[in-house]
Formats: structure tokens, C-alpha cells, sequence
């Protein structure tokens, strides 16, 4: 039997399946500033965090100040292109329940 990796999420802490994660790594910005950007694919070189696809475990990363110390790089860092990626899975997944009759609403 082959286990699955197992990862932690940086917001809440909870250990889940590494493909119900998203990896996120920092990149840079326009001017060259370090940012935390997302890894869908989980090919960047390089020291990764791992972070439920939700807002609410976005936020309690930002709130902890967690992708700065998971990345072990200076706090302060820029995580917009998470935030942008983690709005974009929410609708996705609120479309894909719609489809299937749910709604996020109930």
C-alpha cells in the first residue's frame, strides 16, 4: 500500500492530502520585491508552504503572518497573487456546486 504525502496547511494548521493543497513559493514582483506567488503545479525551485484553497485559511495565514515564516524569508511579504488565485478556486468550486444543484447560500 502507497501512502499519500501528507502536508500542513499554513493557515489552519490542519494536516490534509498534498492534492487538496495548493503550494505556494516566493517569486518577485515587477521591481524585483519578493512576493508569495502560487505553485499549482508544484515545480518551482525552491522552499514551498502549503495552504488550503479557501479564504478563510488565506486570511488566518495573512493574520498569523505564516508565508513569511513557512518561507523563512523577511514578514512583510506581498501575498496579492495568492489572494487573486485563492478568489478564483472559490468561484470555481461555487460555479461547479451550482451546476450540481448546491448553492453556498444553504
Amino acid at each position: 500500500m502507497v501512502s499519500e504525502p501528507v502536508r500542513t496547511c499554513v493557515g489552519c494548521r490542519q494536516r490534509a492530502a498534498k492534492r487538496e493543497l495548493v503550494r505556494v513559493t516566493v517569486g518577485s514582483d515587477a521591481h524585483g520585491q519578493p512576493v508569495v506567488v502560487p505553485d499549482p503545479e508544484a515545480t518551482a525551485p525552491g522552499r514551498g508552504a502549503h495552504l488550503h484553497p479557501t479564504t478563510e485559511c488565506y486570511d488566518l495565514a495573512v493574520r498569523r503572518k505564516a508565508f513569511g515564516r513557512a518561507l523563512r524569508v523577511p514578514a512583510g511579504l506581498d501575498s496579492a497573487a495568492v489572494s487573486s488565485y485563492i478568489a478564483q478556486c472559490d468561484e470555481h468550486q461555487d460555479n461547479e456546486d451550482r451546476e450540481e444543484g448546491w448553492s453556498s447560500s444553504s
